[in-house]
């Protein structure tokens, strides 16, 4: 389930191993979103430059070329039913939204979530307005369609994606004034071990700051965007210096002239379709739900791996490693040959390290509890629904005392994106002491043509690896 670097990885030790490997994914192309590729109609001369380390992801896409992993591209997986340890369907639709969409049944004795993770935003006032799009969004928007959200791009909101953002878009010619960290990278000392153990952040970190000083691009710690103004169009930002909790400083106001505001506060995993159903979890350090996983990727539901970002947001390299484990463990559940035990303490090892680095990462840029103090009353928080911050607190005063019931009472997380959006402000703003789970039947939307033609569907098994023919929905 996923095609980028921990799902790819997986699949490859699997079929390697002498499996029938299966990936099933949204995007036309593997990569995810870390190695997203340009449109081929785009023709892009060089899309490699716009990616860090993309040799090895090309060599991982060169193995499962050689394995003949099957590839099913532009299917939406919406639900996975548990039949047995290992007996398993994953439901998707495929084609076109709404009458075109096709429902598809894919059989497998063995599960891996490798669902990534998407963007965590938190709420000021003007969020709204054409211009503002997510960190990860602007680069999405540039690695995938070759276009930048701006002319002159603020980046602002915490963590070390900030960076990579700010670095291709100059890059690629934006004028980006500023990168604006609610956190600050002095903390990052306070862990000497984790730094040690793997050199290569320090050697990104430095990359990418050396661009930023070749482009004259600033960098603000210890503050936040608290306002977007403009009529129609981003044309500016107020900038705030923020105290130890995130709480703006009165009088530090300034404004920043741009077209476009980049801005995410970190990633939350991706984990909808493991906890419905009923996957352990843990909190991370910096207060999203993760899956608990053993020391082979498996979940608490025996026969359902994961690995990559729903076990904990950690990068690329991470998942690759995660995944490969994960492969390796499914092939010797089932009685394949899973790969030289000297291969697997060498991953193992690369994971403890990697895995460390990313705890003491997630810990340093989490949201302080006072983000909160930069919401006006008429600030919304739930876009789809149009939800303000005063209705929520609001609710809070008439009892509510979790992200649930502010649901309930104001609608805030029943619109199209499901909670993804808001969801992390309005549990905030409820006091929950950690955040939700989600369990839902439906991981994303389902036109009810494709359900209705599921009924009659015969579930479909994988192909041969290089046989003919494609699955029949």
């Amino acid at each position: 389930m996923g095609a980028g670097p921990a799902g790819v990885a997986g699949a490859v030790a699997a079929a390697e191993s002498g499996l029938r490997a299966v990936v099933v994914d949204l995007a036309p192309t593997a990569g995810g979103q870390y190695y997203r590729q340009p449109a081929a109609e785009l023709n892009a001369a060089r899309p490699h430059a716009l990616h860090h380390d993309w040799a090895t992801f090309q060599r991982w896409q060169e193995r499962m070329d050689a394995a003949r992993v099957e590839r099913l591209v532009r299917h939406h997986v919406w639900a996975i039913e548990r039949h047995g340890e290992q007996e398993w369907t994953v439901h998707a639709v495929t084609g076109d939204d709404g009458a075109d969409a096709r429902p598809v049944r894919i059989r497998a004795r063995a599960v891996l979530l490798a669902t990534g993770a998407y963007e965590r935003q938190l709420p000021f006032r003007g969020w709204t307005l054409p211009g503002v799009v997510g960190a990860g969004g602007a680069q999405a928007m540039l690695k995938g369609g070759l276009v930048l959200p701006g002319k002159r791009v603020v980046v602002a909101g915490s963590g070390p994606l900030l960076l990579a953002v700010a670095a291709s878009l100059a890059e690629a010619g934006a004028d980006v004034p500023a990168v604006i960290e609610a956190s600050g990278y002095l903390g990052y000392a306070r862990h000497p071990r984790a730094l040690a153990a793997n050199p290569h952040k320090l050697v990104e970190a430095a990359t990418h700051g050396a661009t930023l000083l070749r482009h004259r691009v600033a960098l603000r710690t210890r503050s936040a965007v608290t306002e977007v103004h403009g009529a129609g169009r981003v044309e500016a930002v107020t900038v705030m210096r923020l105290d130890a909790r995130w709480r703006p400083v009165p009088g530090t106001g300034r404004e920043i002239a741009c077209d476009a505001l980049a801005v995410g506060h970190g990633l939350i995993p991706g984990i909808e379709l493991a906890t419905t159903l009923g996957c352990a979890t843990r909190v991370t350090p910096d207060n999203t739900l993760a899956l608990d996983l053993d020391a082979r990727q498996e979940t608490s539901v025996r026969g359902l791996w994961a690995a990559g970002e729903p076990g904990g947001v950690g990068g690329a390299q991470l998942a690759m490693a995660e995944g490969e484990l994960a492969g390796q463990a499914v092939a010797a559940r089932l009685g394949a040959y899973p790969g030289p035990g000297g291969r697997v303490r060498r991953l193992r090892s690369r994971r403890t390290r990697l895995r460390t680095f990313a705890e003491a990462m997630a810990a340093l840029h989490a949201p302080g509890p006072g983000w909160s103090e930069w919401l006006a009353d008429d600030t919304e928080v739930c876009r789809c629904e149009e939800v303000t911050a005063g209705s929520v607190r609001e609710a809070v005063r008439e009892g509510a005392r979790d992200a649930r019931t502010v649901k309930l009472l104001t609608r805030a997380g029943m619109g199209w994106c499901q909670g993804r959006t808001c969801g992390a402000a309005v549990s905030c703003l409820a006091g929950d002491g950690e955040p939700p789970a989600q369990r839902r039947p439906f991981a994303v939307p389902v036109p009810l043509g494709a359900l209705a033609d599921l009924a009659p569907a015969a579930p479909v098994e994988p192909r041969e690896p290089g046989g003919p023919g494609e699955p029949q929905t």
